[in-house]
C-alpha cells in the first residue's frame, strides 16, 4: 500500500470488526442488492457503525464499477460501485486493507442514505432463557 497506516500515528484508534448472524438485506426501492445472514458489524471510533457483507452475497449484477477510489487512514484505499443505473457511489470494499482490518477482505459496504440497510433477527432468534 503506497501510503502509511494512520495506526502509526494513532495506533490506539479504535476499528471493531465483529461478525454476526443477523439477517441484513441491503435495497435500492424494492429491489434487493445484497441479503446475508454474516454481516460484518464494523465500529470505527469517531464514526457510525457500518455493516459489511461478503461479495458472495451480492448481486453485482445491479450494480457497476466506477472509477472512484478513496482513501481512509485506517482501512486503506476503497473502490466503489454505483446502481447500474444511476450514477453516484453506492457501495464500496477495500481490496488491500491494512492488517488491523484484515477481515473486511471481501466484504462489500453500502452507503446508508443511498440504499436501505435493513438488519433482522438472527436465526435462531436470541429468546430468553430458563433458571
Amino acid at each position: 500500500m503506497a501510503e502509511e497506516s494512520g495506526y502509526v500515528e494513532r495506533p490506539d484508534y479504535r476499528v471493531d470488526v465483529l461478525r454476526r448472524r443477523n439477517l441484513v438485506t441491503v435495497r435500492a426501492g424494492d429491489r434487493v442488492i445484497a441479503e446475508t445472514t454474516s454481516p460484518l458489524l464494523v465500529d470505527e471510533q469517531d464514526h457510525g457503525v457500518v455493516i459489511y457483507i461478503r461479495e458472495e452475497d451480492v448481486d453485482f449484477s445491479q450494480l457497476a464499477e466506477i472509477d472512484h477510489v478513496t482513501r481512509c487512514p485506517y482501512k486503506g484505499l476503497a473502490s466503489h460501485w454505483r446502481l447500474a443505473e444511476g450514477s453516484d457511489p453506492v457501495a464500496w470494499t477495500y481490496r488491500d486493507p491494512y492488517p488491523q482490518v484484515a477481515q473486511i477482505l471481501g466484504h462489500v459496504a453500502f452507503y446508508q442514505d443511498r440504499v436501505s440497510v435493513e438488519i433482522g433477527i438472527a436465526t435462531p432468534a436470541v429468546v430468553g432463557y430458563k433458571r
